[in-house]
């Protein structure tokens, strides 16, 4: 059994598209610019808010600066309707609280802006001990960067790659696992199509919180 265990957040462990959509809509709305329906907003997802941004605007309108217009108010209207109707995935809270009581550190790695990753990891896993809780910092690379999986690593005191694995739903988790040289899992409930991900040959490949358990506790 491992003994880091690093999760991403948005489409791993909390379904929170429809938050992130709405969000978008409401400030699109403001500014007078095109809405889209939730679903599409999966195709957004994934590269942080302002990489959301750039996707959900019109082509023509996808500038530097109305990107950099449009970013604190998402930002202040996410902060307060973040959890209206995000929630953890089912069986994810329990197979948390398994891996807690086996004494394997546990952390969090996520594109999401730092306040908001640390605003729902504590109102959605308030009994886990997480060794790290990284979201989108200053000065720092994005996924699938391997900056912020060292960052983890330092935190939780182990340098051997070969003790990790990293739990994800994206190709972008699935690059970043790579480029930190550890080994990935990759689960298809959240935002990317299973095909996707297969065919880029993840170590494991889990369609339910049952098959992710068996992957994870040996």
């Amino acid at each position: 059994m491992k003994k880091l265990f690093i999760f991403d957040l948005d489409g791993t462990l909390l379904d929170t598209v429809a938050d992130l959509g709405n969000s978008c809509n409401h400030v699109f709305t403001e500014a007078g610019f095109p809405t889209h329906p939730i679903d599409a907003y999966y195709k957004f997802v994934g590269n942080g808010i302002a990489k959301l941004i750039e996707r959900a605007l019109p082509a023509e309108e996808a500038t530097a600066e109305n990107i950099e217009k449009l970013l604190p108010p998402f930002r202040a209207y996410y902060n307060l309707h973040m959890a209206d109707d995000t929630k953890p995935y089912r069986g994810v809270c329990e197979l948390l609280a398994e891996l807690q009581q086996k004494g394997v550190a546990i952390a969090v790695a996520s594109n999401k802006y730092q306040a908001a990753t640390e605003n729902l990891v504590k109102k959605y896993f308030p009994e886990i001990n997480f060794v790290a809780v990284f979201g989108q910092r200053d000065n720092v690379p994005v996924k699938p960067d391997p900056a912020i999986v060292r960052d983890i690593q330092q935190a939780a005191g182990i340098e051997d790659t070969a003790e990790i694995i990293y739990i994800g739903d994206s190709l972008v988790d699935l690059n970043t696992a790579r480029n930190s040289n550890v080994e990935f899992a990759a689960v298809t409930w959240g935002f990317c199509p299973r095909e996707s991900l297969a065919e880029n040959n993840p170590a494991h490949i889990a369609d339910t919180i049952e098959e992710l358990r068996a992957v994870l506790i040996k």
